[in-house]
């Protein structure tokens, strides 16, 4: 028998913009004397297991949401001291002279967002809010096109879906009002975006993927609360992004690589790119003599201010990284998702309060944010991911005019497309069929000293999955056993930075797909980024996954 739970409003995912809703919501009706029934889901099994960022804390919304923030020991990291821009050959490094005003950080923090998130689920539960962990939204629940509520996953089925002992079915959560904070390409938002053509009329949201290490490093190597960030080697003229490093307390080091998922190569490789920049001088000079502490992977929202969809409907809001709430020029996102979520608490509450959740009472969340300092940051930068689509050199000197011009161009949008459909073919970008050897340089394999395979990234993000439960990575089509190989190469067993996919014998002088789901660090690339876009994530059984410990 399913059980059901009724709430005034749910909030679904317990990162910044989910934990920053559930206190705005606790905040606004405490002080209207008219206390809310609120729950948080949360996938991961203890708050910030899931939360992965660079990370540098804006503190704007923070100041906002907890104005007695340092009083009450937010876990603040390290201030940010110095800036500092390199554009990267194979061999050498250039320092800018000038940092580019939105890569100054002064007044800014280093921070573990997984110290911070934690953090955030203290003052969550102090002003006694349901805050539900190891439970992941599996479906959104409907009345019409209503949004009524979310259904989360079951417990204690076996790999083949059959009930084992001690099967506990999904709960049925109703309320009046859902937001949907369940991150970058969340599997919930996606069922709302697809069901409610909310993307109508906007551009198709663009994404990278970030790739972060967290080292220890010896004494002196790299100062607290210095900040570098890197252009050019170990990426090509035609990919985006860059890598970071940060400087934190304790000789630890955040090194961090960020690749747009709009590449054309289908043989290009991101972890192996992680590993080519740190061959580089300037960073295996840091590096040396240091330890591994920690890895881990996320997709990145950065299509910017034209790709975020409508984030209101009937029953529900949309908020943080779901949305796609980040400033892709300035690196920054984590305030960006603290202040919608504020945002939509307000208006969840006021609706509630006046008995209208339908779209018309919960426009005013569009109305909040454009009238917000997230439109006022991210509209100025509106077109700037899409320039870089050009190659780099077009999209820094789109991103310098923005500055001037404020992200004006012929129209008022630049036209951006969906990552995975500027992936050539095998064919087209090497002249050769998919399924013929190429003639390039194989990389050098690991040293496991500085330099890892991905299955050795796996072990340091504390990844974990029960094995014996239904795959969460789904694979819709045979096109993986037939044509990929032939036209793309089989892109999927480099673009995954945790070695979930791999082409093996399949006992019949054929080849296939063999999905090593328990490797998955939840990054999304899968989904983002397979040419055909047959492979979509869902949950895995609540509590399983990465647990990003200081990250």
């Amino acid at each position: 028998m399913r059980e059901t739970l009724e709430v005034d409003v749910l909030v679904v995912g317990g990162g910044p913009a989910g934990l920053s809703a559930a206190l705005r919501l606790s905040q606004v009706a405490a002080a209207a004397g008219e206390p809310l029934v609120i729950a948080v889901l949360e996938k991961a099994r203890e708050p910030g297991g899931h939360s992965l960022s660079g990370a540098i804390l804006d503190p704007s919304a923070l100041a906002d949401l907890v104005p007695d923030y340092v009083e009450r020991g937010a876990p603040l990291g390290t201030p940010v001291e110095s800036d500092q821009v390199y554009v990267l050959s194979e061999h050498g490094h250039l320092a800018l002279p000038i940092v580019p005003p939105p890569l100054r950080n002064h007044g800014n923090h280093i921070v573990s967002l997984n110290h911070l998130v934690r953090w955030l689920s203290t003052q969550v539960e102090a002003h006694d809010v349901n805050l539900f962990t190891g439970f992941a939204g599996q479906d959104v629940l409907f009345d019409g096109d209503r949004v009524v509520g979310v259904r989360t996953g079951d417990r204690g089925r076996d790999r083949e879906g059959h009930e084992r002992p001690g099967f506990e079915p999904g709960v049925d959560i109703l309320a009046k009002v859902t937001i949907f904070c369940d991150g970058v390409r969340g599997n919930l938002t996606k069922q709302l975006m697809r069901r409610l053509a909310l993307g109508l009329g906007r551009e198709p949201q663009q994404f990278s993927l970030g790739i972060k290490e967290l080292w220890r490093i010896p004494e002196g190597r790299f100062p607290a609360g210095h900040v570098a960030h890197t252009l050019g080697y170990p990426l090509r003229h035609e990919e985006f992004g860059g890598a970071f490093l940060y400087g934190m307390a304790d000789q630890q080091l955040a090194l961090g690589l960020v690749v747009g998922l709009d590449y054309q190569d289908p043989r290009f490789d991101p972890h192996d790119a992680f590993n080519r920049l740190k061959r580089h001088p300037l960073v295996a000079d840091l590096l040396a003599g240091g330890e591994l502490l920690r890895y881990g992977a996320k997709a990145l929202p950065e299509g910017g201010w034209h790709t975020i969809p409508r984030c209101h409907m009937d029953g529900a809001l949309i908020a943080g990284d779901a949305a796609g709430f980040l400033n892709s020029v300035r690196l920054k996102g984590i305030h960006l998702a603290m202040r919608s979520g504020m945002l939509a608490a307000e208006t969840a509450c006021a609706a509630v309060r006046a008995g209208d959740t339908s779209s018309g009472g919960l426009h005013a969340y569009q109305a909040a944010i454009d009238a917000s300092a997230i439109r006022d940051e991210l509209y100025p930068v509106r077109n700037v991911h899409q320039a870089f689509a050009h190659g780099l050199l077009p999209g820094l000197a789109f991103a310098g005019a923005a500055m001037v011009t404020g992200g004006g161009w012929f129209g008022e949008r630049l036209p951006g497309h969906a990552g995975h459909h500027r992936m050539r073919t095998v064919a087209s970008y090497y002249g050769v069929s998919g399924a013929a050897p190429l003639a390039l340089p194989a990389p050098p394999p690991p040293d496991r000293v500085t330099t890892f395979d991905t299955v050795t990234g796996v072990h340091h993000s504390g990844t974990a999955h029960r094995e014996d439960q239904p795959s969460h990575l789904l694979v819709h089509t045979e096109v993986c056993h037939s044509i990929c190989g032939e036209e793309y190469g089989h892109p999927c067993t480099r673009f995954c930075p945790a070695s979930v996919y791999e082409i093996v014998d399949d006992g019949a002088g054929g080849r296939r797909l063999q999905v090593h789901a328990s490797n998955c660090v939840h990054c999304k690339t899968c989904d983002i980024m397979d040419p055909y876009a047959v492979i979509t994530w869902v949950p895995p059984e609540g509590g399983d996954g990465p647990q990003y410990n200081g990250m």
